[in-house]
């Protein structure tokens, strides 16, 4: 099926313009800080009709006068009203703020997205462009601008946007070369939208969080700015009222009257405060569009919620014994659910159990999109943003991860379930050093510091058999190749003495040989710990050189469960076999390798029955009319599959 521009453009989550109000509201600092500026706005450009008194009016026998029912804010050193001068200036102070910001954020969007996602010749010409404009004095460039334009702050504020433009333009263009390989920007390339659409349609709203708190810390600074040049007496001429003006006047009548200071000092410092919450807090909820609101312990509790939707699918996958009853049973897994947040929640794990025995590598197998990661994740609460668990228990060490809040989950994470993923170069900060990285684990799981962690951090990276452990620690991410580097973040995981380690796929992006020594040295490391170790994977090749038992995933549920000899040997589940046939170590010489019909179907459109129905050769109608429950079929092997006798005779492998 082609996917056009226009059906491009739905497929992206986004919130109603409506959602930012209502998000606002719900945060007290940005509530403040709204509040504060809209006062501000109306006193200002109201104060024709609010203010209380004529601002330039002098009152000769009222100078220098505190707070009280007449001055509110009380008079300067010519008794005028310090309230309605504050209210007129705050015209100028706005409208200075407006004009460059306008400038700063326009140009500055424009050219950072251009350089950003064009690159080349464009990316070159504007960043030379801006490392040139900001090697210029810009102190000096703005008091010529000042001599040749006496009083007129416009030309001023002009000015100082445009010097503002280059740090921004930076900055916005460090955010969209972020962002332009991601996956939803890759897709509208293949649609076919041009760069400008893309552009627009794309990469600006993904990286508006960015701008947004851009143009906040620019308000800040050219309001700043504004207020200086005023203090410096370059603004419009006395007597019209100006913030900066009022702190020359306050500091000329420090000793007498300190007072003078506090009402025009604060306006401004609370402006600058406003203007950051805000931006802040803009920026959090336009993240959020596309990111889903984040998961927290309260959401993973209202799982019962859903319990009503994700029952028949439970009670239908009734579980077969996982190995609950084994004393030595390091991690239990049972009826886990996970769903993924939307207009309509998606169910992407279904009623998994499974479990792991002291000293095990488990393999879990399947297809990509099975659900393989979201269960290992799942495990160790790190599912991503919008999904959680719905229904189940993971259990270890007598604690079910399920319940426990994401303090106390990051309390066990290194220590008593560890992972490693599958690109190493992705999980390694490539601000740090290799020793850093490895050394904030240790730190963070045992305490030690100094010669202490030292010790440790090359004790670790000696077990992962690393040589010359002391200048591999001193070097960045950028520096080591794959192989190590996934060494690296093995040893990372190590730090904690884990009872488990989850490895998904930890030799996909390595070549054949750094596989082999990848896995010899899961082995080794397993047997001089006892760790146990589930083995995310694809590969079958893996599964039958490291792991002693394997569960085979399908979209989404547990479809067989046993040990590795018996899977090779006598598979009793369609999909088993299948997967098992189409490995090229089966082949027949001079036949085409077998292959499964069909592909995995996406969680929206899962059968109610048979999730492997419609590429099964066994199928028949009973398969279809309702849930499968998965069942034991033999010693320590369970089989989602109502045609198993019949399999036992006819399937052949």
């Amino acid at each position: 099926m082609s996917v056009g521009p226009a059906r491009l453009e739905g497929l992206r989550s986004r919130r109603p313009a409506g959602t930012i109000a209502r998000e606002l509201l719900r945060r007290p600092l940005a509530v403040a800080a709204s509040a504060y500026l809209l006062i501000l706005l109306i006193a200002s450009y109201g104060s024709g009709v609010l203010a209380p008194h004529d601002p330039v009016a002098a009152h000769l026998d009222m100078t220098g006068q505190g707070p009280s029912a007449q001055f509110w804010l009380g008079t300067d050193s010519l008794g005028r009203d310090v309230l309605s001068r504050l209210m007129v200036g705050g015209i100028d102070a706005i409208n200075d703020v407006l004009v460059a910001l306008v400038i700063t954020i326009a140009l500055g969007s424009l050219l950072g997205i251009l350089a950003g996602y064009l690159g080349g010749a464009v990316d070159t010409i504007v960043m030379r462009w801006a490392e040139i404009t900001m090697a210029m004095p810009a102190l000096v460039i703005l008091l010529v601008v000042l001599m040749i334009f006496p009083g007129n702050s416009t030309a001023a504020m002009v000015a100082f946007g445009i010097l503002l433009v280059s740090p921004i333009s930076r900055v916005i263009r460090a955010a969209t070369l972020s962002v332009r390989h991601e996956l939803h920007i890759d897709a509208a390339r293949l649609a076919g939208l041009g760069p400008g659409a893309i552009m627009r349609r794309h990469v600006l709203p993904r990286i508006s969080g960015t701008i947004v708190v851009q143009a906040t810390l620019a308000a800040s600074a050219i309001l700043l700015f504004s207020t200086s040049i005023a203090f410096l007496g370059f603004g419009p001429p006395p007597p019209a009222p100006t913030w900066g003006g009022m702190i020359t006047e306050a500091s000329k009548s420090l000793s007498t009257n300190p007072w003078l200071l506090v009402p025009t000092g604060a306006v401004i410092i609370l402006t600058v405060l406003s203007f950051n919450a805000l931006g802040d807090s803009i920026r959090d909820i336009l993240v959020e569009r596309w990111a889903g609101p984040p998961a927290t312990a309260a959401s993973r509790s209202r799982r019962g919620a859903k319990a009503g939707r994700a029952a028949s699918r439970s009670a239908a996958s009734s579980v077969a014994p996982t190995g609950a009853d084994q004393p030595d049973t390091v991690l239990e897994v049972t009826g886990l659910s996970v769903t993924v947040a939307g207009v309509n929640a998606v169910t992407v794990v279904d009623a998994v159990s499974l479990s792991v025995r002291a000293g095990e590598t488990l393999g879990l197998v399947g297809e990509s999109g099975c659900g393989k990661t979201m269960t290992a994740r799942a495990m160790i609460g790190l599912l991503p943003v919008g999904a959680e668990v719905s229904a189940g228990s993971v259990r270890i060490g007598g604690l079910d991860l399920v319940t426990l809040s994401e303090r106390e989950l990051a309390r066990l994470r290194g220590s008593l379930i560890s992972y490693i993923s599958q690109d190493p170069m992705l999980a390694l900060d490539p601000s740090f050093t290799v020793g850093s990285l490895v050394g904030e684990a240790v730190a963070r799981h045992e305490g030690l510091r100094g010669r202490a962690r030292r010790r440790r951090v090359a004790e670790l990276l000696t077990a992962v058999r690393l040589r010359d452990v002391e200048s591999v620690a001193r070097l960045y991410p950028h520096q080591i190749s794959g192989g190590m580097a996934q060494r690296v973040a093995i040893a990372r995981a190590l730090a904690g003495r884990p009872r488990l380690l989850i490895a998904d796929e930890p030799t996909t992006a390595l070549d054949v040989t750094v596989q082999s020594e990848i896995l010899d040295l899961l082995e080794e490391i397993q047997a001089e710990t006892g760790m146990s170790i589930i083995f995310v994977t694809h590969d079958w090749g893996v599964v039958a050189d490291i792991c002693d038992r394997a569960t085979v995933m399908y979209a989404g549920q547990v479809v067989e469960t046993a040990s590795v000899q018996t899977l090779f040997e006598a598979p009793l589940h369609p999909y088993t076999a299948g997967l098992l046939g189409s490995t090229p170590q089966r082949a027949q010489p001079g036949q085409p390798l077998p292959m499964l019909p069909g592909s995995v179907p996406p969680p929206d459109r899962w059968p109610t029955g048979c999730h492997f129905a419609a590429r099964c050769r066994f199928a028949t109608e009973e398969c279809t009319d309702g849930p499968i429950p998965i069942a034991s079929v033999g010693p320590s092997h369970s089989s989602r599959c109502i045609r198993v006798d019949e399999l036992r005779k006819d399937m052949v492998v």
